[in-house]
């Protein structure tokens, strides 16, 4: 849209100088305006691609920077439990063939994110939250689904870091330390809404891909929804992501009519607690 205004302007501008007489018309003028024109053209060029490599090196340095705010939970059997789960979700999606990672953090707030290139981690205290393993498939596939579908970096795309991300995408350039230290910010505001009610949408139905009742993203929402929201534990997650019951009327609505003849696919919930009895 943008390249056709510009392009009618210069067509009015063109029509008007075509009556006036040669020497009403400045040449320094026109080559002056053209220089100002500049910059604009330059951020009317297509984005570089970003190669898979490149997205997941950045994933992995943006992951490593979040890690150093919340290390992993020391916990071999439940970091494997939780992989097992996600990995098997992410083979059935479009990019089964990611570095996939999975982990739970060792804190008590309740949240879930991931990194580009399928670095994907859970807290603590989102997990203690769920009932069973569909629950968990349900959050899992939502991060899966905001890897699969760029998210996190389309966003570091946008807006400032425009110029970040399709010059200094690699560690060998110079602004590639900036680009990890602003996309580590991204998950300090949060994605784009629509960003999080697509992940719902694609979440269930990945989950239900993989075998699970689908439902089990809703019901975490559901138990979201009814956190007294001044719990310190849930502050950052509320503040990152759209209103809990708003997205579970979106999820739930989208679902209506589609999910229900998979709503009888396992929920697995003692396999998940004979797990979590373990760790605690």
């Amino acid at each position: 849209m943008k390249t056709f205004k510009i392009a009618l302007l210069f067509f009015v501008a063109l029509t008007l100088t075509a009556s006036l007489p040669a020497t009403a018309f400045d040449f320094d003028k026109l080559r002056d305006a053209g220089e100002k024109l500049k910059p604009l053209n330059e951020k009317l060029k297509p984005l570089k691609p970003t190669s898979e490599n490149d997205e997941i090196t950045l994933g992995k340095d943006v992951a490593a920077n979040l890690l150093g705010a919340s290390p992993l939970v020391n916990d071999p059997a439940l970091q494997a439990y939780v992989n097992k789960v996600g990995l098997w979700i992410a083979l059935h999606t479009s990019r089964p063939n990611l570095p996939w990672r999975f982990g739970v953090l060792d804190t008590n707030s309740v949240n879930a994110f991931a990194t580009p290139g399928g670095y994907v981690f859970i807290t603590r205290g989102m997990l203690v939250r769920m009932r069973d393993e569909s629950e968990l498939a349900g959050v899992l596939a939502h991060e899966i689904s905001h890897v699969v579908e760029k998210h996190a970096l389309n966003t570091m795309r946008k807006g400032k870091l425009v110029d970040m991300a399709s010059d200094a995408l690699s560690r060998n350039k110079p602004g590639y330390a900036k680009l990890v230290s602003a996309g580590t910010e991204i998950y300090a505001r949060g994605l784009d809404k629509e960003d999080e009610f697509a992940a719902d949408r694609m979440g269930v139905v990945l989950a239900a891909r993989a075998g699970y009742d689908p439902y089990g993203l809703p019901a975490v929402l559901q138990t979201l929804s009814s956190i007294n929201p001044k719990d310190d534990a849930v502050s950052l997650m509320f503040k990152t992501h759209p209103d809990s019951e708003k997205r579970l009327e979106l999820v739930s609505n989208a679902m209506e009519g589609k999910m229900d003849k998979y709503a009888d696919q396992p929920k697995l919930e003692n396999r998940f607690v004979s797990v979590l009895k373990t760790h605690k």
